[in-house]
Order: C-alpha cells, then structure tokens, then sequence
C-alpha cells in the first residue's frame, strides 16, 4: 500500500531522515518507534506532503505521490493526525469534525460517516456542542483522530497520540486504534515513543534512531532485542 524508498529530508541544509526505507501493508497496524527528536514526524509531514524531498521516493498504492501537495495526498486517501492535535480551539467538536471532510468523496458520505465516528467515539458525540478547547487531552485526542477518519481514509497516519495524556486514557485511545483497524479496515501507521504499547498494537514495526531505520521486525522479536530493552523499556 505505502512504500517510502530512500528518503532523505533536511531543515536547513541540516538532514533529519537519512536514506529511510519501510512499507506498510494494506490492512496493516505498522509502528515506527523511537525516541524524541530521531525524525519521526518530519517523516509523517514527508509522507503528507508538508515537506520536500531531498532525494528518494514514496508511492501510495503503486501511484508517485511526493511531488503532489498535501490537499491531493488526503484525496488519495491518506489522513495525517499530526503531533498536538492542532484542534480549532474556538471551535465546536462537531464544527472540526465537519473541517476533516473537505474532499469529494468525503462530503458525499460525510453523514453516515460521523454517525459511525459516534458509535466509536461515544464521547466526541457526548462533546460534539463544546468547544475543542475545553476539552481534556484525551478527549481532543480523540476529536482529532475522529477529524482524520472524516475524510475516509485508506491509510490513517498517527503521530504520538499518547503524548501529553493520562495512563488510563492511553489505553482507551490504543484501543480505539485497534477497532478502528480491525472493524473499519482502516491501515493504520503510528508514530510513537511509547514503545511499549506501540510495539503491543502493531503487526510490524521498525525503530528509527537519528533519521536512521536501524531495525525492525515482528513487535514481539523487537521486545526481546537487548535494543528496545536497554534503551527503550529502562531494562
């Protein structure tokens, strides 16, 4: 589905991802883990488009999208929930859902879409009247990956949805990932420094440590590697 071949991205000359290759299989929950600062979301902001390449390719579903800009990458059907959230704060639940389905495709099925975004998200229905920046970082959390399904996405791109978040509501939030792969077929990419639920969600996963994949794997071999152990899990 997503191939990413030999990628180079740089901020100011300076390079942030070095020669990165993975793929992510239709169907697929992948994990890219690491610690802050390795390249993570300026990988995300590649894929989406946000950034140019220096050198290397990505393709979606056998199609070259690294030169299109980012409003035709969601039309593709790539959805990218970026670090922070970035919610309207101003602005009601329902009316930031409503900004997630902007492309054709979206807008035709915007209604049964959010009644099934409800079903999954009881609370973002509950909240749907607030403003988003009332809410606590769980819930806008949720309103934000909620926002990215509303444009029906093929791939959904996560970038740290647990940051910022109490324990209990990472569970719930890792969860709502789960179903909304497996009861929806949504391909999920998530990009994580919690590395161990990270590792526990994905099929496949892949450590990526300053710009450079150094590893990857089945998640359950990459928890037994003294890598993840040591500097990773504080084992």
């Amino acid at each position: 589905m997503l191939r990413v071949e030999g990628i180079r991205v740089s901020y100011n000359e300076v390079a942030a991802l070095h020669t990165v290759s993975f793929k992510v299989e239709p169907g697929q929950i992948v994990s890219i883990v690491g610690a802050n600062g390795t390249g993570k979301s300026t990988l995300l902001k590649a894929i989406s488009g946000v950034l140019r390449l220096d050198e290397g390719s990505i393709f979606f579903e056998n199609q070259r999208i690294d030169p299109i800009p980012p409003h035709r990458v969601v039309e593709k059907g790539i959805a990218h929930v970026p670090e922070g959230r970035h919610l309207f704060a101003r602005l009601t639940v329902i009316q930031n859902l409503m900004l997630g389905a902007y492309t054709r495709k979206s807008k035709e099925h915007r209604e049964a879409t959010l009644r099934r975004i409800f079903q999954l998200f009881p609370i973002v229905q509950e909240r749907q009247n607030q403003r988003a920046g009332t809410l606590s970082g769980g819930e806008q959390q949720m309103v934000a990956i909620a926002r990215g399904l509303m444009s029906k996405p093929k791939l959904l791109m996560l970038d740290e949805p647990s940051m910022g978040i109490m324990p209990k509501l990472v569970t719930d939030i890792f969860e709502m990932i789960r179903q909304v792969n497996q009861e929806e077929g949504i391909t999920i990419l998530l990009v994580e420094q919690n590395v161990q639920d990270a590792l526990e969600l994905a099929d496949y996963a892949y450590v990526l440590q300053t710009g450079r994949m150094v590893m990857s794997g089945k998640p359950s071999d990459l928890l037994q590697t003294d890598l993840i152990k040591k500097a990773y899990l504080g084992l």
